[in-house]
């Protein structure tokens, strides 16, 4: 239902809001450049660029543009408080870094102002554009529900949320099948619903009752079609599988699935592949190439041993792979069976460093770029408690349909650590099994923005 206009209208206020910031800047600096304030300044270059990306950014991390969340007004104009209040925080920051926030401080407030003027403007076009389509009779879907019962209450239920321009008049149900009382009107007589439907200018009548169930369906997919008006049939399920599917086709064959599972599709595996070889790539130059000789030093000076700690744990389709971590305790014999707990004896106190700002996760770079991880997916497991927790969390298995990652959906949502009760270990299932049914690329890229977030701003369960 309009899942085209609002990912339109999504992308709309996408570029919208860019614009705003973009000629906010420009005006900004217009205005002190004609006052002769600044002649040149390279910042002002740099930082339309660096603008624009915080705001993409934190848009992403926050989920800013979502359909679910632009088609809430409320919760759209919340969420576009809490990403330009960290925009404007973040800018800030990175002036002071740069020693530049007292030589255009003056800037800075004209330029902030002038942004959070036209992001409001943009809030009240949208506004705007809400209430014209409610008030355009063509650009308004009014529908009926044949039938109450649990499917048609179900369907009010989603085409409420849709409600951009889906309009509900009601049910049309026989009396003696009608038991409890509804906001919304129930005109009486399955025979006569055609007839209800032109009278209440209907565009759109939704069946929760098959033509298997009463013949007189046919009929009135016909005379709907007469009259213009669009029919669809929505079958309930409950008799062949009691929980939610995802429905796709092959051909005009129907198949169900338990769960979506967009990295099924090829395409977007290879998308993902070629995202993680891209990014570890330039990792592995950039940083591991030094990082890797300092911190080996500094291993050596703190405690003997090897500078690199390699485990066998569970990874994709529940093949055994060697995870490459920075060593950060001394050599046990509890490595493989026992995780560490909060003030662990084992762990040196360079290790605790590398803990806690997860610097000793980084040679798992290494297994990105050859293929045995991926930068997030579902943390992996030793053998020893991917044995233990499947006996114990329900659809614990699924998690490994899934390339095991660095970082992951259960992580930046505090979900790390310690396990010391079957509960964590479900929330964390829970998570991998919800990140596995949302994939997209831009939710990797939210995952690890929040990730590096989390190592600056410090993680309690990160020891």
């Amino acid at each position: 239902m309009n899942t085209e206009f609002r990912k339109s209208l999504s992308v709309i206020l996408v570029l919208m809001d860019l614009a705003a910031i973009n000629f906010a800047w420009l005006i900004t600096y217009l205005y002190f450049l004609t006052n002769e304030i600044i002649q040149t300044n390279n910042l002002f270059y740099s930082f339309a660029f660096f603008v624009n990306f915080i705001w993409i950014t934190l848009s992403l991390a926050v989920s800013l543009y979502d359909e679910k969340v632009v088609n809430a007004f409320e919760s759209f104009i919340q969420k576009t408080a809490q990403v330009y209040f960290f925009w404007l925080t973040i800018i800030i920051l990175i002036l002071l870094y740069a020693a530049e926030l007292n030589n255009i401080s003056v800037q800075l407030i004209y330029f902030s102002f002038f942004a959070l003027l036209g992001i409001s403007t943009n809030r009240i076009f949208y506004l705007g554009i809400k209430k014209y389509i409610s008030q355009q009779h063509d650009m308004v879907n009014r529908v009926l529900i044949l039938g109450f019962n649990d499917t048609a209450k179900k369907l009010a239920k989603y085409l409420e949320e849709d409600g951009l321009n889906t309009q509900l008049m009601g049910f049309v149900e026989n009396e003696e099948n009608m038991n409890e009382l509804t906001a919304y009107p129930v005109y009486a007589n399955i025979e006569n619903a055609v007839n209800v439907a032109k009278q209440l200018n209907v565009h759109e009548i939704f069946s929760t009752i098959t033509p298997e169930q009463n013949n007189i369906i046919y009929r009135l997919i016909r005379d709907s079609e007469e009259q213009c008006m669009r029919f669809k049939v929505v079958p309930s399920l409950s008799s062949h599988v009691n929980r939610d599917v995802v429905i796709d086709f092959i051909k005009d064959l129907p198949v169900l699935s338990m769960r979506a599972d967009p990295l099924e599709d090829v395409g977007n595996r290879m998308k993902k592949r070629m995202f993680d070889v891209f990014i570890s790539g330039l990792f592995i130059i950039f940083i591991l190439t030094w990082l890797i000789p300092l911190v080996a030093v500094l291993i050596f000076l703190d405690s003997r041993g090897p500078v690199f700690f390699t485990q066998l744990r569970t990874g994709l389709t529940d093949n055994p792979f060697f995870c490459y971590k920075f060593r950060t305790m001394r050599v046990n014999n509890e490595s493989d069976s026992k995780q560490a707990t909060k003030h662990d004896s084992r762990v040196t106190r360079l290790g605790a460093f590398l803990r806690k700002t997860s610097i000793d996760e980084f040679p798992q770079f290494f297994n990105v770029f050859r293929g045995e991880m991926s930068l997030v997916g579902p943390r992996p497991h030793m053998l020893k408690h991917t044995s233990e927790y499947s006996k114990i969390v329900d659809h614990y298995m699924i998690r490994q349909m899934l390339k095991p990652g660095i970082t992951g959906w259960a992580q930046v949502n505090g979900l790390r650590g310690e396990i010391s009760n079957p509960i964590q270990i479900q929330q964390r299932v829970a998570s991998d099994l919800w990140y596995l049914e949302h994939w997209s690329i831009w939710l990797d890229i939210k995952i690890m923005f929040l990730t590096f977030f989390k190592v600056f701003a410090g993680d309690k369960h990160a020891y």
